[in-house]
């Protein structure tokens, strides 16, 4: 056996040794380095923070506009989501905000902003009755989300186009305070008001 003969399986271990390392760091890299951490640093909403909301026009049930003065004086939750194509995670949160007083109240509100008609949305009240009680506008031409450079995010399923789930808090005057995009998608009740507490501290 010649010297070349003998150094194969050196190098093999070698070369292979190499491979094993590289997949390892492309697939260490490609993992959030501590799972507990807000992935939401990068959504580029969060340029909005500590400033006034951009100017956005939204429509009530009855076709009225409502712009950002409108929601001035209390401390506000916008929802945008995907709203009829979103069932139920989106419904389940916008049926869940009209239900809970503490976004209610004379001090803080609740708005979830489906992409839907306001017509089309009707067939979502029909079967599920409680989402009549939620305050809920309408985007339309999906504008809005993308003034606020939502249709982007994480949770979005149509990149681009529609919005997924994504909460906008502002202060009593419109003032965006805090961001979170949930691909989960679960209710987040709790955790909003608890950002919401925040503003008067």
């Amino acid at each position: 056996m010649n010297s070349d003969n003998k150094n194969l399986p050196v190098i093999t271990i070698a070369v292979m040794s190499v491979v094993v390392l590289a997949l390892g760091y492309f697939l260490f890299k490609g993992l959030p380095q501590n799972p507990s951490q807000n992935t939401n640093k990068s959504d580029p909403a969060d340029s909005l923070i500590g400033k006034p909301v951009p100017d956005i026009q939204l429509l009530d049930k009855d076709g009225k506009i409502h712009t950002i003065d409108d929601f001035k004086g209390k401390n506000t939750v916008l929802f945008f989501n995907e709203g009829l194509m979103c069932y139920p995670a989106c419904w389940n949160q916008i049926a869940s905000f009209g239900s809970d007083e503490r976004f209610n109240s004379d001090q803080v509100q609740a708005i979830s902003v489906v992409v839907d008609s306001a017509g089309d949305w009707q067939r979502a009240i029909a079967q599920m009755p409680e989402l009549a009680k939620a305050t809920t506008m309408f985007d339309v031409g999906a504008n809005a989300s993308r003034r606020l450079d939502i249709l982007t995010m994480a949770s979005s399923m149509h990149k681009g186009s529609l919005p997924g789930h994504t909460y906008i808090v502002l202060d009593k005057d419109a003032v965006v305070r805090y961001v979170f995009d949930d691909p989960n998608m679960a209710i987040a009740n709790d955790m909003l008001f608890g950002k919401i507490e925040e503003l008067s501290k």
